[in-house]
């Protein structure tokens, strides 16, 4: 199987590997010049619909995605021919140049190679400006809608003929149905097509009585399930308005096909599932938000559910009239000026709900239920509640003056903004219950990193809905897309977002194959080695290092990016950085070079600067030592190097111990000596070759001064061997009758007698 694939895949490198080079025809040039002629002249004249332009917009654009590709194939043999050029020895000043005939070739073959390339560049340009230039004829028809000063919608001549034209339609409607009823034809049709329709019917209330049992089941969920019920319940509700939506969509396929509707009744059954799909997303969306999201930010207990419902909902009924209006009452021919008065009731209706809507924002926002993790949504809510009351009060004074259009406009985009955080909210606090569930932690999530990426990924993911919403095109996104697919120039190359993802992916997996690298010589090849704890810490540290750079060189290198154009910068850089940050390379190259020389290794008892303990840590930058008071200090690399250290511990643990021993004058200092020779030969820690030593130093001022000089096993005993030494010279001097001296002093007083004189 994996040879039948790998054969699949050559062979369809080897059959489209011509076409890529062979670029763009001259023929494809022809065609394009044609079609850039006749664009051209749709722009000049600026008469054609937004659909039309729409549709050429589309073509050209595929004729700049064709002109990109062929530069990408035209620059890499460009590259090539430029590099053996480059290769080429310079030009000698005197003499023939022996390499003449193979320059002129290169050039040659350089110029041709340049001929496709420039002509698609040219032919990229032509197409980019006619790209802008229609989309700046869409963009201004768009401008001039919204800021078109229309006559006021508040004309009584204007709602009576509004109002006839809307009862005109419904009783059309109705004369449709009974017409049909009344019709052989129509009735012969219902006959023939009973089964469909019993089918279609039986799936309706198949769909129905379905959502109602996942219903029942969620709240069942909700009351049974104690660690997360909010994942659940929302899954049930899920599924239960998708069933809901299929039920209406195969309502409304059944009553089609009895034949009892014309051609409005089509359209109204047609529009349907999408109307019915608004009112079940509404509800949908205001149970999620009454019943808690489990997101940062939620609605508090106190606010009526039923309330959150009612605005939602007739939220959603404004949509359904919208979309009426749209595409049912066009076909009625229903006069402009009936279609400014609908508009401006749903101006009124939006309002109303958008008042509604900043009365929740600010009880939301007031709430102390979000804690400080919900601070920024809070803050949000608020924002939101100030926009909602400033179109509430705007967009019906915009509508009554005249300006219809833009009322219209922003109250929709307005409601369809708030149905959009609230999906964000809903969104967001499934997924957390989601990870939550995945790792086994629910309830103890919610404070995690993690949740605030899955946040910050869906607000970002959402930015191109708010676009549309707000009136940006699709074409308009699909620009900016591939705008930012064709990435920036750098170092002559252009870096993509693909690019990057590329450039993380591969640096991702060379990092954790380091560690992996790391984790298997530390727990398993270096400790069967004859290397002791210090040399394989260096290996490990400085396989590290290598791995990391290795890795970020090939993700480099994987993006096409020529490290060799970087030389200059790289080399101003470095310049710069020497300056700014020569402590930190100096630390970082004293680390190197104590990985290297290992005059201090993991494990080991130093005493740098005045500061003794074990060296815990040698980082890239500084060593972290551990006193014996279980106190870190961070001491910089470069007073490792530099300055004076003492290794108590350096290749072995062996070490010297020196006792200080006094004894009172007129002690046998013989018999001294042969007590502190034995009680030191006689610690398990002592080494017996070479064995302690007593030496007599010398007649102090209040003491004859001995010395116990020993070599210990481990020196990281010094002080328990120490301390108990002295403990067994206390108990054999005083069993011995030996005095351990104090300091004695004779105070001489002179003139005693005249002390007290003063006084009297």
């Amino acid at each position: 199987m994996v040879r039948l694939f790998r054969f699949c895949l050559i062979l369809w490198i080897i059959l489209v590997s011509p076409s890529f080079a062979q670029g763009v025809a001259p023929e494809a040039y022809d065609s394009w010049n044609k079609d850039a002629t006749r664009a051209e002249a749709v722009v000049e004249n600026a008469e054609a619909s937004d659909a039309a332009l729409e549709a050429l917009r589309s073509q050209i654009v595929d004729w700049r995605q064709t002109f990109l590709d062929a530069q990408s194939q035209d620059i890499a043999r460009v590259a090539i021919l430029e590099d053996q050029l480059n290769a080429l020895a310079p030009v000698p000043e005197t003499g023939v140049d022996p390499l003449a005939d193979r320059r002129t070739a290169l050039s040659e073959q350089l110029n041709a190679a340049r001929a496709p390339l420039l002509r698609a560049e040219e032919a990229y340009s032509r197409a980019s400006g006619l790209i802008r230039e229609i989309d700046q004829i869409i963009s201004a028809r768009r401008t001039n809608a919204l800021l078109e000063l229309g006559p006021t919608p508040l004309a009584p001549s204007k709602w009576l003929t509004a109002t006839t034209e809307v009862v005109g339609v419904i009783s059309g409607l109705v004369d449709e149905v009974s017409d049909a009823f009344n019709n052989a034809a129509a009735r012969a049709s219902f006959q023939s097509n009973i089964l469909n329709i019993v089918l279609q019917l039986s799936l309706t209330i198949a769909f129905f009585f379905g959502a109602s049992r996942v219903s029942l089941r969620a709240r069942d969920l909700s009351q049974n399930v104690a660690r997360n019920p909010r994942l659940a319940h929302l899954i049930a509700a899920s599924i239960k308005t998708a069933m809901l939506v299929a039920a209406f969509y195969a309502l409304g396929a059944a009553l089609l096909q009895s034949g009892m509707f014309g051609v409005r009744g089509a359209l109204v059954l047609d529009a349907m599932p999408i109307w019915a799909g608004y009112i079940i997303a509404a509800i949908f969306i205001s149970d999620r938000l009454a019943t808690g999201s489990g997101s940062a930010f939620e609605l508090p207990s106190d606010i009526e559910e039923g309330s959150i419902r009612r605005t939602f909902v007739l939220g959603a009924l404004i949509f359904v009239i919208d979309h009426a209006l749209e595409h049912v009452f066009v076909f009625n021919e229903v006069s402009a000026a009936s279609i400014s008065v609908l508009h401006f009731v749903l101006i009124l209706l939006g309002a109303y709900v958008l008042s509604r809507a900043t009365v929740k924002l600010r009880q939301a926002s007031d709430s102390e239920d979000a804690g400080p993790d919900g601070v920024f949504a809070i803050r949000f809510a608020r924002l939101l509640a100030q926009v909602a009351r400033f179109i509430t009060y705007g967009a019906p004074v915009l509508g009554a003056v005249g300006y219809v259009t833009a009322a219209y406009s922003l109250v929709l985009a307005s409601l369809l903004t708030l149905a959009l955080c609230s999906v964000i909210v809903i969104l967001q606090g499934g997924l957390v219950d989601l990870y939550a569930r995945a790792i086994g932690r629910e309830g103890e999530h919610e404070d995690g990193l993690v949740p605030i990426l899955i946040s910050f990924v869906i607000a970002f993911a959402s930015l191109p809905f708010f676009a549309l919403i707000w009136g940006a095109r699709v074409s308009n996104l699909s620009e900016v897309w591939d705008q930012v697919k064709e990435g920036v120039p750098i170092a002559g190359t252009r870096i993509s977002p693909l690019d990057f993802l590329t450039f993380v992916l591969i640096f991702t997996i060379g990092y954790m194959a380091t560690r992996l690298i790391q984790s298997a010589l530390r727990g398993s090849v270096l400790p069967k080695t004859r290397l002791d704890a210090g040399a394989q810490n260096a290996i490990v540290s400085g396989l590290g290092y290598v791995g990391i750079f290795i890795a970020a060189m090939v993700a480099i290198s994987s993006t096409g990016l020529d490290l060799s154009s970087l030389a200059i910068v790289a080399g101003a850089l470095s310049v710069g950085i020497g300056f700014g940050l020569q402590n930190i390379v100096s630390n970082f190259v004293s680390g190197i070079i104590l990985l290297i020389e290992r005059p201090v290794t993991k494990g080991d008892w130093i005493d740098v600067g005045g500061t003794m303990g074990y060296v815990r840590d040698i980082s890239v930058r500084s060593t972290r030592i551990e006193t014996f008071d279980r106190s870190d200090v961070i001491v910089p690399n470069a007073d490792l190097v530099s300055g004076k250290v003492t290794n108590y511990t350096r290749g072995n643990t062996i070490g010297r111990l020196i006792v200080p021993v006094g004894v009172a004058y007129g002690t046998d200092t013989r018999k001294v000596e042969e007590i502190l020779r034995e009680i030191a030969e006689a610690q398990p820690m002592v080494v017996l070759n070479p064995g302690p030593s007593v030496v007599f130093q010398g007649f102090g001022a209040d003491s004859m001064d001995f010395e116990i000089r020993a070599i210990l096993r481990d020196v990281n005993f010094m002080l328990s061997v120490k301390s108990e030494i002295n403990h067994q010279i206390a108990e054999r001097f005083v069993a011995e009758g030996i005095e351990i001296p104090f300091a004695q002093r004779d105070i001489t007083i002179k003139n005693i007698a005249d002390f007290g004189k003063g006084s009297e």
